[in-house]
């Protein structure tokens, strides 16, 4: 198994991989991303998100990620939004070597952090926890989407004029 950058030639598998996680966090519907969007945001005149592929004879998992910033370590991190690793592949050190491709990425660059999200009914938190990951329970997340960040948006053109 070879872990590596992904590649524009990676894409559709990416893509596929996307809906693939979706359908199994229960959102598949919430799901809308393109080949075309992911090209752009990956490969783009100025990426701002990035993404490691485990792959056999194709892409058989990913780890999409961006920069996030502690004030706190004064220094970036990582914020790893998907790892995936298919369902055939699974079991087969796909997912920790993806894992320690991104922690690598943090040492040699000096970052501090890598964080990310699990649903609380997800199995693969025992896999992240035998990593020596913790939950970190204390921390509430919250996001502002759809109509009220719309709306939000919209009331702020008086501060803004």
């Amino acid at each position: 198994m070879l872990i590596r950058p992904a590649q524009p030639d990676d894409v559709p598998a990416l893509v596929d991989m996307v809906y693939e996680l979706a359908e199994f966090e229960r959102a598949r519907d919430e799901c809308r991303l393109t080949a075309e969007q992911l090209t752009a945001t990956l490969f783009g005149p100025s990426p701002a998100v990035f993404c490691h592929v485990a792959v056999q004879s194709a892409p058989i998992g990913m780890a999409l990620w961006f920069l996030n910033y502690s004030t706190w370590e004064g220094t970036h991190g990582i914020y790893l939004e998907d790892l995936y690793v298919r369902p055939a592949a699974r079991g087969t050190g796909a997912g920790k070597a993806l894992v320690t491709a991104l922690a690598k990425v943090c040492a040699e660059r000096g970052y501090r952090r890598l964080d990310w999200g699990v649903l609380e009914w997800n199995p693969a938190r025992a896999f992240y926890e035998a990593l020596g990951a913790d939950a970190k329970s204390e921390w509430v997340p919250y996001r502002l989407s759809g109509a009220p960040l719309a709306a939000l948006a919209a009331s702020s053109d008086a501060l803004t004029s």
